[in-house]
């Protein structure tokens, strides 16, 4: 118990470390974390050795690089980023916007893939950042066909076209100024059924999607996502169809 208790610990400091943002002293972290100024000092003194925790000239900590090595091979390992980055790459070059790959890990929506296209918008949120259920076409997606969030809150008019259209869009809901669309990627589960494993959008500011149009974006990311349902089966292709829950 004690050695769990301590790994707890340790990932609060961690988690504490990358939520502020900035560099912090020893007390502060204590503080925050409400741990003993000794206990705390053990802890940060183990994370440095492992380097997921840099200590800076003035005695002040931050997340270390070797948090980026971890969080790389943890997404190199996830099949529906290597599956989906070449339609990633392609939707994001096709209409010089941001393409995001979205998928629900531990009841929360994580980006596990994004690609920028070369337009002026920059759109948040980056790679491993939790995006929220309520507001976003990947949440929206997920409360249709997925089973793990609810769908009380979607108007059950909308829930009906994404049902009927196979996407979500979601305009100026989030953040103001920008339109998403989202698409669903299956994979197959056996016995004819498949499950919603991720969600491929595209981000652009409202004016510029609106000169884009709605039906060719959906048009090609849903095409995208075919081929992307046919690498996870690792045939190559899949026949496009309606879209299947897996309930």
């Amino acid at each position: 118990m004690a050695g769990a208790a301590t790994v707890e610990k340790a990932l609060d400091v961690l988690f504490y470390l990358h939520d502020v943002g900035g560099a912090l002293r020893l007390s502060e972290i204590g503080r925050a974390l409400d741990l003993p100024k000794s206990s705390c000092h053990r802890l940060l003194s183990s994370l440095v050795d492992r380097e997921v925790v840099d200590r800076d000239e003035v005695g002040r900590y931050r997340p270390g690089l070797a948090l980026l090595s971890l969080g790389i091979g943890a997404q190199r390992r996830e099949p529906v980023v290597s599956a989906a980055r070449h339609a990633l790459e392609a939707e994001a070059d096709r209409f010089a916007e941001t393409v995001f790959l979205v998928g629900l890990r531990h009841g929360r929506l994580r980006v596990l893939d994004k690609v920028e296209g070369p337009g002026f918008l920059r759109a948040a949120p980056g790679i491993g950042d939790v995006v929220p259920s309520d507001v976003t076409a990947a949440g929206k997606l997920y409360a249709v066909f997925g089973a793990s969030l609810e769908q009380d809150s979607l108007p059950a008019a909308e829930a009906s076209d994404i049902a009927r259209q196979g996407y979500a869009l979601n305009r100026d809901a989030w953040i103001e100024g920008l339109s998403v669309l989202g698409v669903p990627i299956w994979q197959s589960s056996g016995h004819g059924r498949r499950d919603l494993v991720a969600v491929l959008a595209l981000a652009a500011a409202s004016p510029h999607f609106e000169r884009l149009g709605e039906t060719e974006v959906a048009e090609s990311l849903l095409g995208a996502a075919v081929r992307v349902t046919g690498r996870l089966a690792g045939t190559g292709s899949a026949r496009r169809g309606a879209p299947e829950t897996g309930r």
